[in-house]
C-alpha cells in the first residue's frame, strides 16, 4: 500500500477529519495526474509536503487566528490588475482562512468604499462556479478596507497598524504584506512595516516584486538593507512566472516520467531555448522600461529561472531548500554571459495593412536618441558533467510578430539514420523537439517522425500534444494565485533565496556593464517582425536553429 493510500486510510478513520473528505478529494484532484502518480516517490514526497501544513487552510487553521493582507500600492496597476483578483479567487476557491482581512495602503486618499468600487471592476469568478459569483464578491469586498499614507512615514504604518489590530480582534495574527511599489521605496516601506506594523503574536512575511535591483552591486545592497529588519524567511521575492503552470509542471514531466528523465543531458540533447516574446511595445510605459530594457526585465529573472529549474538535478526531496540548492548549483556553474554571445535589437516605426506602428523611441516616455535594447538574445552554457557543451539560448522582445512564452527541448539526430535519404541535406527537419508552451493556450507537444499512410515510403514530421484546454475543464489558475497562497502558508519553493539572486546577477552583470560603458547601439527590427537578423546568426554560430521559427506550431 503506498503512503497516500494508507493516508487517506488513515484520515478516513478519524471521526473528527470526516468533514474535510469532500475537500481532499477536491484537493488530490488539482495535486495529482492521477491516482496512480501517488505510487511515484517524487509524487508521493510533494503530498507528503502539502499535508504537512495542510491545504485546507479554511478547515484547519485555527479559529483563534487571522490573517491580515496588506497590499503596499493598492491604486497601482499591478495591484488593481493581478493582486486583489488573485485574492478573491484564492477566496472564491475557499483556499484562504475563515478568518482575513485584505487592506489596501497607498498615498492616494481614498475610501474604504472607493477601493471596493475600483477593484470590483477587476474580479471575475471562475466559470463553472459562476451561480453564486456575485455573493461570493460582495462577501470578499466587506473584508477590504483602505488605509492612506506615506510609504516611509512610520506614524503612518503605526496607524496601519492600529486598524488591523481593529479587525484582528486579539486573535494570533499573522500578517503578509505585497509591495507593489517602484523599488526606490521598497527599504522605506519595508523600515516603516517592520518596526510598526510587524504582528506581534505571529508571522509576518513581506512580499517584494522585481526589479530586485539593476546589477551585482545594487541587489546586493537592496538584500542587505531589507535585512536589517527582516530575516531570509521572512522575505519572499517574487517572480511570477514560477508560478504558471507549464513551469511548475517542468518538475512533474521530467522526474516522474521515465521516458523523459533519461535524455535529460547532452547525451541526447542538442540545444535548449527558452522563446519569450510580446506583440505589443512599451506604449506609455517605456519611463520605467528604459531603465532597465528587456535583458533585466524578462532575461536574467523569467527566463533564468525557468533555465535554473530546466537544468537542476534531481532534489533530495521537494522541500523548498532542497529545491532552491540546486538551482543555485545550476547558476554557479555557468560561464558568465559574453558580449560576443549576445546580440541586442530595438523595434522601428513600420507600416503595415495601411496601419502605422511606432518606434520605441516614439514613445513619448522614453528619452530621444536611447539605445535601451527591447530585444536580446543569448546563449549561455553550463559547465558540469550532465551540460556541458549544451548551448542554452535565450531569446526575448518586445513588438515582436507574436505573444508567446515557451521552451523548446530540441534533441540530437538519429546516429546512422536509416531514413536519411528521406529527408535529404536537412536533418534539422528529422530532428526530435519538445515544446512546453507556457502563454498563450498552454500546451505540452513532442515533435515526432512518422510514416504517411499509403504505397510509398514518405515521412511526416508530427505531433503527439497536450492542449491543457482540451485536456482540462478547469480554468487555469493565474500565476499571482498560487504564489499569494504558497506565500500565506510558507512555501518557499517557487521564491527566490538571496545567494540564487546573487549567482543570477552575477551571470549578466559584466555583460551589461560591457554593453553600457561601450554604449553598443542595438539593430533594428520592424514593429510586428520576428525580430533582428542578428538573432539569426547567433543562433547558427552555435549550430541552432530557431524553433519557433520553423512554421510548423501547433
Amino acid at each position: 500500500m503506498s503512503f497516500f493510500q494508507m493516508g487517506l486510510s488513515d484520515f478516513f478513520k478519524n471521526p473528527s477529519k470526516k468533514a474535510f473528505g469532500a475537500q481532499i478529494l477536491k484537493w488530490v484532484s488539482t495535486k495529482c495526474c492521477s491516482f496512480a502518480e501517488c505510487g511515484n516517490p517524487l509524487a508521493e514526497d510533494h503530498i507528503a509536503h502539502q499535508l504537512k501544513d495542510g491545504p485546507f487552510i479554511s478547515g484547519s487553521e485555527s479559529p483563534e487566528s487571522t490573517l491580515s493582507i496588506t497590499v503596499v500600492g493598492a491604486s497601482g496597476d499591478l495591484a488593481k490588475k493581478k493582486i486583489f483578483p488573485a485574492l478573491f479567487a484564492l477566496f472564491y476557491e475557499d483556499w484562504l482562512p475563515e478568518n482575513f482581512t485584505v487592506c489596501g495602503y497607498a498615498r492616494t486618499k481614498m475610501t474604504d468604499e472607493e477601493l471596493r468600487e475600483m477593484i470590483s471592476t477587476t474580479l471575475t469568478c471562475r466559470i463553472d462556479k459562476s451561480a453564486n459569483c456575485g455573493d461570493k464578491m460582495d462577501q470578499f469586498l466587506k473584508r477590504c478596507f483602505y488605509h492612506s499614507g506615506q510609504y516611509s512615514s512610520e506614524e503612518h504604518f503605526a496607524e496601519l497598524d492600529k486598524k488591523l489590530k481593529e479587525k484582528e480582534g486579539g486573535k494570533l495574527a499573522n500578517r503578509l504584506f505585497y509591495l507593489s511599489i517602484p523599488p526606490n521605496i521598497f527599504v522605506d516601506a519595508v523600515r516603516c512595516a517592520s518596526l510598526r506594523a510587524s504582528s506581534a503574536s505571529g508571522w509576518t512575511r513581506i512580499i517584494v516584486e522585481k526589479p530586485f535591483g539593476r546589477d551585482s552591486e545594487s541587489s546586493g545592497e537592496l538584500t542587505k538593507s531589507l535585512k536589517k529588519y527582516l530575516n531570509e524567511d521572512q522575505i519572499f521575492r517574487i517572480d511570477h512566472y514560477l508560478g504558471k503552470e507549464l513551469v511548475e509542471n517542468l518538475s512533474v514531466l521530467r522526474f516522474s516520467n521515465l521516458v523523459f528523465e533519461p535524455l535529460w543531458s547532452r547525451n541526447y540533447i542538442r540545444n535548449v531555448q527558452f522563446i519569450f516574446s510580446e506583440d505589443f511595445g512599451t506604449e506609455g510605459r517605456g519611463g520605467y522600461f528604459d531603465n532597465y530594457g528587456i535583458i533585466r526585465d524578462i532575461m536574467q529573472n523569467h527566463l533564468l529561472q525557468i533555465l535554473a529549474l530546466f537544468a537542476m538535478e534531481t532534489p533530495v526531496s521537494l522541500d523548498a531548500e532542497d529545491i532552491r540548492n540546486e538551482k543555485v548549483k545550476v547558476l554557479r556553474s555557468m560561464k558568465p554571459l559574453q558580449l560576443e554571445d549576445a546580440i541586442v535589437g530595438q523595434y522601428k516605426g513600420h507600416s503595415k495593412g495601411g496601419k502605422s506602428y511606432p518606434a520605441y523611441t516614439d514613445d513619448p516616455t522614453v528619452p530621444k536618441g536611447s539605445i535601451t535594447p527591447t530585444f536580446a538574445a543569448a546563449a549561455l552554457f553550463i559547465n558540469n558533467a550532465r551540460w556541458d557543451g549544451v548551448p542554452f539560448l535565450m531569446k526575448a522582445g518586445k513588438a515582436l510578430h507574436t505573444r508567446r512564452a515557451e521552451i523548446r527541448v530540441q534533441f540530437r539526430h538519429v546516429p546512422g539514420n536509416l531514413y536519411k535519404r528521406t529527408f535529404g541535406t536537412d536533418l534539422d527537419k528529422a530532428t526530435n523537439e519538445l515544446v512546453l508552451r507556457v502563454q498563450p493556450d498552454e500546451a505540452i507537444y513532442l515533435k515526432i517522425n512518422n510514416k504517411v499512410p499509403g504505397l510509398g515510403m514518405r515521412l511526416d514530421r508530427s505531433d503527439l500534444n497536450l492542449l491543457y484546454k482540451a485536456r482540462y475543464a478547469r480554468e487555469i489558475p493565474d500565476a499571482y494565485e498560487r504564489l499569494l497562497l504558497d506565500a500565506i502558508e510558507g512555501e518557499r519553493r517557487l521564491f527566490i533565496r538571496s545567494d540564487e539572486l546573487d549567482a543570477a546577477w552575477a551571470l549578466f552583470t559584466p555583460f551589461l556593464k560591457e554593453l553600457e560603458e561601450k554604449k553598443i547601439v542595438p539593430e533594428l527590427y520592424p514593429y510586428g517582425s520576428r525580430g533582428p537578423v542578428g538573432a539569426h546568426y547567433l543562433a547558427a554560430k552555435h549550430n541552432v536553429r530557431w524553433g519557433d521559427l520553423s512554421g510548423e506550431e501547433l
